[in-house]
């Protein structure tokens, strides 16, 4: 399904159930993404119908047609519950302003007034990019057991891109449904976000990494939500964790040589300039990289006469 982002598009994946399918993900609620699921439905799928629909995480790219697929359909939601409680909260978040603390926190980080003035006027989009949930689920859990088309797949889950983020893993097939939890080119976006601004999201990324090269074979054949299947599940995985280790040894020498703010270390953290388009997601996870090398005692923090969080090796 198409996206309008730089990443172009998201993978969904159907599983054959006997008279009709089991959907992962569901797509962006707009139009051109509707358009494909009307095709579908009465082309390849017709007289087929979806019987469950599992959503990986919260996400918009993955929830957003969730609620209307499941009401077209009369099909469960399945989710785990963290991601399901996340996404309604979120969603809740478009009918009041921006909070204080939440101003305060980008403040601290280093936003100038005009970037915390269009954060004021944005916040709460995240509603408008979800349609409307069901007002239940059927909860996914670590191990827990799916029979699709005779077949047991696996629910593993990951954290640090998102709360909960629930994977299908098929032993017998050599399948792994990854979402964004193994991506075959880029890395998933691990951000601290300020209803939590002490998380440490990429140690709890690391250890889900370290945690699936233990677990899943080498030889599986992934199916992300992003860019093309790929075997190799080990290589990309270990590439992630050094690719994460390799940008805190960026930060670490640059805080050797001054104190900065986390918007002073973009430089560090990123290949390619950082405009206003991208300052919410660059601060994000440039405050996740930091915050882990703060868990690990390699930097110290302190606020400046104004307030602002200034970050220095140890």
């Amino acid at each position: 399904m198409p996206l309008p982002f730089a990443l172009r598009w998201i993978n969904l994946w159907l599983l054959d159930d006997g008279d009709g399918y089991v959907l992962i993900d569901s797509g962006l609620p707009d139009a051109p993404t509707r358009a494909l699921w009307e095709q579908l439905l009465v082309g390849p799928m017709a007289g087929r119908r979806i019987k469950r629909l599992i959503v990986t995480h919260m996400h918009p790219d993955h929830v957003g047609l969730a609620g209307w697929l499941a009401e077209r359909f009369s099909c469960p939601l399945l989710m785990s519950r963290l991601e399901y409680t996340t996404c309604r909260m979120l969603v809740g978040d478009s009918l009041r302003p921006a909070p204080a603390a939440a101003v305060e926190f980008y403040r601290r980080a280093g936003w100038d007034a005009p970037a915390l003035e269009q954060y004021r006027t944005s916040f709460g989009e995240f509603g408008s990019n979800v349609a409307q949930l069901p007002e239940s689920f059927q909860r996914l859990c670590e191990g827990d057991s799916l029979d699709i088309g005779g077949m047991p797949w696996r629910i593993v889950t990951g954290n640090g891109h998102s709360p909960e983020h629930a994977c299908l893993w098929q032993e017998t097939l050599g399948v792994l449904i990854s979402g964004d939890q193994v991506l075959p080119r880029i890395s998933s976006n691990v951000s601290v976000f300020p209803t939590e601004p002490e998380a440490d999201p990429l140690s709890d990324w690391l250890r889900s990494c370290n945690r699936l090269a233990e677990l899943i074979p080498a030889d599986t054949l992934v199916l992300p939500a992003h860019n093309e299947p790929f075997v190799g599940v080990h290589a990309r995985l270990e590439a992630l964790v050094e690719g994460h280790e390799r940008t805190m040894l960026r930060l670490l020498r640059r805080l050797s040589r001054e104190e900065c703010r986390a918007v002073d270390l973009f430089g560090a953290m990123f290949a390619r300039s950082i405009g206003r388009e991208l300052l919410h997601m660059a601060t994000g996870e440039t405050l996740a990289h930091l915050n882990c090398l703060m868990r690990r005692g390699a930097i110290t923090r302190r606020p400046d006469s104004a307030g602002v969080y200034l970050y220095k090796s140890c």
